[in-house]
């Protein structure tokens, strides 16, 4: 149990890293070119994850920021597979992963208002069930693509895709307590997106525009 709560206290703390926020802090800058100390929870969405990072600052801090937030997810999970015991590895892998999502959407550096928590979440699953696990994202992708084509709303793409990912690991014969994780970041991820889900009641969130 101690082993345990250690790993998650770990792993909260490597999410609440709020990579969106440095970036947009240390690189941004105004239409003369000098920095202006941005905080990415002032504009768009609110949120400092890489869909918002994009409408400050371009795709390719975009995809930086996100390729963070996913990697941050997989090193916390892969540390605590590596150094958990083997009799309670599939625990600790578990709680470590919800944690660490956990810390991504409530970091404590930034009064627990942080990131959505999906590239994370992208991150940690990709290695929570080797090999298989990368054929669920990969198909989790899919559905995220197909669902944003169809809709051209990210925050409905991003939310179906994980939902997806439970059924997707139940298809393929997952431990149960990956299935159960993966349906529980599901519903975290789809709490962090509440906000989104209210201006999509009220016709008012934003639609993916090709650039």
């Amino acid at each position: 149990m101690r082993s345990i709560i250690l790993w998650v206290i770990v792993s909260y703390l490597i999410g609440s890293l709020p990579t969106g926020y440095i970036v947009t802090k240390l690189f941004h800058k105004d239409s003369e070119g000098k920095r202006d100390w941005l905080d990415i929870r002032s504009i768009g969405s609110g949120a400092m994850g890489a869909t918002n990072v994009g409408r400050a600052m371009g795709p390719v801090w975009s995809w930086f920021v996100a390729a963070v937030d996913m990697l941050k997810g997989a090193f916390a999970l892969l540390l605590a597979a590596h150094i958990a015991p083997a009799e309670s590895q599939q625990t600790i892998m578990a709680c470590s992963a919800f944690a660490v999502v956990l810390g991504h959407i409530f970091p404590v550096w930034l009064k627990f208002k942080g990131g959505k928590g999906v590239a994370t979440t992208y991150g940690l699953l990709f290695f929570i069930w080797p090999y298989k696990s990368f054929a669920v994202i990969l198909l989790c992708g899919a559905v995220w693509y197909f669902v944003r084509w169809l809709t051209r709303y990210v925050s409905v793409a991003s939310m179906s895709s994980l939902v997806a990912s439970s059924i997707f690991f139940a298809m393929l014969g997952a431990p149960e307590i990956f299935i159960w994780l993966s349906l529980g970041l599901a519903l975290l991820v789809i709490f962090s997106h509440r906000e989104n889900i209210d201006r999509l009641i009220h016709g008012k969130e934003n639609k993916w525009k090709k650039k």
